[in-house]
């Protein structure tokens, strides 16, 4: 007699996949209070179904259209995490005393930022918090990263970002991440071509901020694996707002994106909108 698998089923709202460094990572689907361990359901059924009803991550008010990844529309005007500047990090406004925020600045942007190397769909230069090392590079679906500079803020870590974007692009082709075919690159021997050129740009900044403001990091590369049965040679995307109900096998999961036989959906986008889960 064969065994029986239980059904399993999770309702709430969204929010991103919590995921741990392994061989392969670990993805834990969040919807409220409930969690779900996706890697077990690899090739099973997975449906997911969204009720119609968002809710804001930030103050749980119900709204009709997600900004900024779950937030109602006030929060989204009023919320330092989600003005330009945490895009674009240049474009700090903290020291003109118009931060919607200051104290929630203080304590996320005046700490240690990581300017990186990551490779997912082809080199990429990125920045990050220090504390969201590695999370930020499994979160892009990254197969290498490599740490090279630590700066004081994150300001100043959108200067220098700015400054390699002239030579490296800042974007992951998602696409080409979910397929899976991304080589291998020398991420140390990039890292050193890129500090070599950029050297009179870098000190620039060092005469600006301090030369202890910016550091070289002497790290090796990480690496990164992923629990996926089979990448999609061509790439459909599932989107609640056209289409509330996706199912599928769950082939795999990379990124913030959810693969199945019938397409891939970016969970992420979704932050905040009421899906039940079904296995």
């Amino acid at each position: 007699m064969s065994a029986v698998t239980e059904a399993i089923a999770v309702t709430g709202c969204l929010t991103k996949m919590a995921v741990t460094p392994g061989s392969p990572a670990r993805y834990t689907l969040r919807t409220g209070d409930q969690r779900l361990d996706l890697n077990g359901l690899l090739g099973q059924p997975l449906r997911l179904s969204w009720s119609g009803a968002i809710a804001c991550t930030h103050c749980g008010r119900a709204t009709r259209k997600s900004f900024g990844q779950g937030h109602c529309y006030p929060c989204f005007k009023k919320l330092a995490r989600c003005d330009t500047c945490i895009m674009k990090p240049e474009l700090c406004h903290y020291f003109q005393g118009t931060c919607r925020e200051p104290e929630w600045g203080e304590t996320h942007c005046f700490r240690p930022h990581v300017v990186y190397l990551a490779n997912a769909s082809g080199l990429k230069v990125g920045i990050t918090r220090d504390t969201q090392v590695p999370t930020r590079w499994l979160d892009q679906g990254a197969v290498q990263a490599l740490p090279i500079l630590e700066v004081d803020t994150r300001q100043q870590s959108g200067f220098v970002e700015m400054l390699f974007k002239g030579e490296v692009s800042d974007r992951t082709n998602w696409r080409a991440m979910l397929k899976g075919d991304t080589q291998e690159l020398d991420l140390p021997g990039e890292r050193d071509r890129l500090l070599e050129r950029l050297a009179p740009g870098l000190l620039e900044l060092r005469e600006r901020f301090g030369h202890e403001a910016i550091r070289e990091l002497d790290t090796t590369p990480y690496a990164f694996e992923y629990p996926v049965l089979e990448h999609p040679t061509k790439v459909v995307s599932h989107n609640f707002d056209k289409h509330p109900e996706v199912a599928g096998t769950l082939l795999g999961i990379k990124g913030q994106y959810v693969i199945l036989d019938s397409g891939v959906i970016n969970l992420r986008k979704f932050t905040g909108y009421e899906v039940t889960v079904e296995s």
